[in-house]
């Protein structure tokens, strides 16, 4: 199955699938992600209340432990996984299908967040994942605190995300606008992160100042 692409930079979008539902299903709008990723973390939140009885207290400690943990993740994700590149045509296509689009088109608005379906399969997968590292330690439960927050902590960068590629930027962020442009028009293999400039410091990732 091949790639297409249109030919203006400025107004065109990818096609990804030749089949109509599953290029429905690579696109998404701000709406439908604030309702199905919002109800997502809302039941999550239920969950740990009623069913685990979680504290407040431990709720908040863990809420804000995975939002922390996200922006490690989104660095990560970003640099290792989105950008992941070899002579394999699997790996070619994988990369296209997950972030290649996005870097063609930057301006195509309805792929700047990432679409509820394939969202939710990853929220599952990293779910599963963190569940059994805790479960290492027979504290499964703390895992609807903390994914909660780390899910948030994905809706908050996926908005700011957005917000960079279509609006113009606050002068307090301005270095955040910046940081992510650089990324795409002149740094692919710098700026990773997006909502943070933090662990690109950390890993020696930041572009050059000039």
């Amino acid at each position: 199955m091949k790639s297409k692409v249109s030919t203006d930079f400025k107004h065109g979008e990818a096609k990804i699938f030749d089949n109509p539902f599953l290029e429905s299903l690579t696109k998404t709008n701000a709406t439908q992600n604030i309702i199905v990723y919002g109800l997502s973390i809302s039941l999550l939140i239920v969950y740990a209340f009623i069913k685990v009885n979680i504290s407040l207290f431990e709720m908040i400690i863990l809420f804000s432990m995975g939002m922390v943990i996200w922006t490690l993740a989104e660095y990560l994700l970003h640099r290792f996984l989105f950008h992941w590149v070899n002579d394999s045509q699997v790996v070619q296509r994988f990369h296209f299908v997950m972030h290649g689009p996005h870097h063609e088109y930057p301006k195509d608005n309805s792929r700047l967040l990432m679409p509820p379906v394939p969202g939710l399969i990853m929220a599952t997968f990293l779910f599963c994942i963190f569940y059994s590292i805790f479960s290492i330690f027979q504290l499964s439960w703390l895992t609807y605190g903390f994914f909660a927050g780390f899910f948030t902590g994905y809706l908050m960068y996926s908005f700011v995300h957005r917000a960079i590629h279509t609006k113009k930027p606050p002068k307090r962020f301005k270095h955040l606008w910046l940081h992510h442009n650089k990324h795409h028009f002149k740094y692919p293999h710098k700026a990773f992160g997006v909502s943070n400039r933090f662990w690109d410091r950390i890993f020696g990732t930041m572009p050059p100042k000039r």
